[in-house]
């Protein structure tokens, strides 16, 4: 495992400063490690921004285009009748509906129901311009959320980039340097043993 070079006591900006033992490889770094900071955060944040906004885009255009429409069970839905004459509030089952869309055109569907709804009954469905069936709408606040959520991951894994290309950008550098010490000390060292 190589040893790292020591490092004395951290210095702000010492590799732009002015110094006769300043080595090129020093300043190399310096714009690395510069480069690899600004690549990151610009990634980061715009990536993040653009997926954000992508999304809040897209759930709003969901929201302005999805109707809700009123179909009709087809035919019973499925499941049994409950004991005691009323169904419990959370069995829903799968049924086949019947809508009509604002162009006239009717179209059915599968759905989730009430179970043991009777042909006729009512049911809210929402549907795309095409009079296809989909999900309710994202809220305004839930799509701000999720954009949020999503920009946030976009743009960590944007940044992650450039970030991870620096450390490695930086390493290589690291092991020049340790390399070019070792060079020179194999040079010099042997003549510090006969000055003494």
């Amino acid at each position: 495992m190589p040893l790292k070079a020591f490092r004395g006591p951290k210095v702000w900006l010492w590799r732009w400063r002015r110094n006769p033992l300043k080595r090129r490889a020093d300043v190399a770094e310096a714009w690395v490690l510069l480069g690899a900071w600004l690549l990151t955060v610009l990634a980061g944040v715009l990536a993040g921004l653009v997926a954000a906004r992508s999304v809040e885009d897209g759930l709003a255009r969901e929201r302005a285009d999805w109707r809700p429409a009123v179909a009709r069970v087809v035919g019973r839905a499925p499941g049994n009748t409950p004991l005691h004459g009323h169904a419990s509030a959370g069995e829903r089952v799968w049924a086949k509906v019947r809508w009509t869309v604002a162009d006239g055109s009717a179209h059915t569907g599968q759905v989730r129901v009430q179970s043991g709804s009777k042909a006729g009954t009512p049911v809210t469905v929402w549907t795309d311009p095409q009079g296809h069936l989909v999900n309710r709408p994202t809220s305004a606040s839930a799509a701000a959320f999720r954009g949020a959520l999503i920009g946030c991951l976009v743009g960590v894994s944007a940044a992650a980039v450039p970030f991870v290309g620096g450390l490695a950008a930086r390493g290589r550098l690291e092991r020049r340097r340790m390399d070019a010490w070792d060079t020179e000390w194999a040079r010099l060292g042997p003549q510090w043993g006969r000055m003494v």
